[in-house]
């Protein structure tokens, strides 16, 4: 594959903006019919779009946390689903920035600059909880490992053309295993049944003794011993997507209103768009929107400060600051997209129109974990000064 180089921060939001208009087109037909993005995601690996988080040092843009949240608003608001599938692809990015020898991180941005994508295979089920890992990384003679376990929710593992597979080795600490798309005893199952999200291919990842060489596992675990933005910079792009599918939902229903909607008999206005009361209506949802637009470039940019000098509280800080996005993001993203049909009326509803992608979307993927806990870290860290946690969701 052959990919171009994205140079700067604005060549970088140029090209999303020009993708995401190329992905709007088409996502209603991919979604209605689940036809699975592979073309559309191998454009975006061409345009460059995939490595824009590579080290300058490595030949990439390296771009910040406001420009990166800001590709995945817009991808957002083009497409829900296409938006979701790069999420860990990014996520997986920064494990090799930050845990990666020199010789990884020179093999992997090779690949990435490339156009290679990462998948994910991270989440499993029926364990205790979402920490409850039980896939492991069994020691092998030669100093190599094999993995075993089975992996659930694996958005974009089925197009990646590499999978990084979160295991416990026999310390039980945690590592992340960079296992190539065809590997010996690696099966990746197109079992994903959501309500929405329908194409990122969420499904299932079994791991049947797959050789991993020594080279190709990081210690994740070590992420966590101390200061660190890698769980801000994760929910920072959950909440970039809910984002982006609230403006995508808001701008089609006015739309809808403007070109196809009737005027209630009640309000005495020759069109809908005239209708004192639908005004108001928008005029609530365009504030909660705006408002989520604001908190995420203000927890992008509290990424981006504590990037620029780590310390505890400037961790912390980022971890509230995006939290406090994501809250609002995802209720936004639900309400905006709910609120569509009340806006647009009755002829809205229709399947054939199949305009409740925007809710099936916000909904499933505000579902990825919840905001009740991350108000609980806001609020203790506003009353007591309680700094919150260090894990990959926070």
């Amino acid at each position: 594959m052959t990919a171009h180089v994205i140079r700067d921060e604005a060549e970088a939001l140029a090209v999303a903006v020009a993708l995401a208009e190329e992905f709007r087109a088409g996502a209603a037909e991919r979604d209605a019919g689940r036809r699975l993005p592979r073309a559309e995601l191998d454009r975006l690996s061409a345009s460059g779009l995939l490595a824009v988080t590579v080290p300058a040092g490595h030949g990439g843009a390296d771009v910040g946390a406001q420009t990166l949240a800001e590709i995945f608003r817009l991808l957002g608001s083009a497409d829900g689903s296409l938006a979701q599938i790069p999420q860990s692809h990014f996520v997986y990015v920064n494990v090799i920035r930050r845990q990666g020898t020199e010789e990884q991180r020179k093999f992997f941005f090779a690949e990435l600059l490339a156009g290679r994508r990462f998948g994910n295979a991270q989440s499993e089920a029926g364990t205790r909880h979402i920490q409850d890992i039980r896939t492991r990384l069994e020691p092998a003679a030669d100093g190599s490992y094999v993995l075993r376990g089975v992996k659930h929710y694996s958005t974009g593992a089925l197009f990646a053309d590499w999978i990084p597979v979160l295991a416990r080795a026999e310390d039980d600490d945690l590592h992340v295993a960079y296992v190539p798309a065809g590997a010996p005893g690696l099966t990746v199952v197109d079992d994903w049944d959501g309500m929405g999200q329908r194409t990122t291919a969420s499904g299932t990842v079994r791991l049947d003794g797959v050789p991993v060489p020594a080279d190709r596992v990081l210690p994740h675990h070590l992420t966590f011993r101390g200061p660190q933005v890698h769980g801000a910079v994760a929910q920072l792009l959950h909440a970039a997507i809910d984002v982006g599918i609230a403006g995508a939902a808001l701008a089609e229903a006015a739309r809808f209103v403007r070109t196809r909607s009737r005027p209630w008999f009640e309000s005495g206005a020759e069109t809908a768009a005239e209708d004192p009361l639908l005004i108001q209506r928008f005029g609530e949802l365009a504030v909660q929107t705006r408002a989520a637009e604001a908190l995420l470039r203000e927890g992008a940019r509290a990424v981006d400060a504590a990037g620029a000098r780590l310390t505890d509280e400037s961790a912390a800080e980022a971890s509230v600051a995006v939290a406090a996005a994501k809250v609002l993001a995802a209720e936004a993203a639900v309400a905006v997209a709910g609120a569509l049909f009340e806006v647009a009326g009755t002829r809205s509803a229709l399947n054939s129109l199949n305009l409740h992608r925007y809710w099936r979307d916000a909904r499933t993927h505000t579902l990825h974990d919840p905001t009740r806990w991350k108000i609980q870290h806001i609020g203790r860290y506003v009353l007591n000064g309680t700094l919150p946690p260090r894990h990959g969701l926070l």
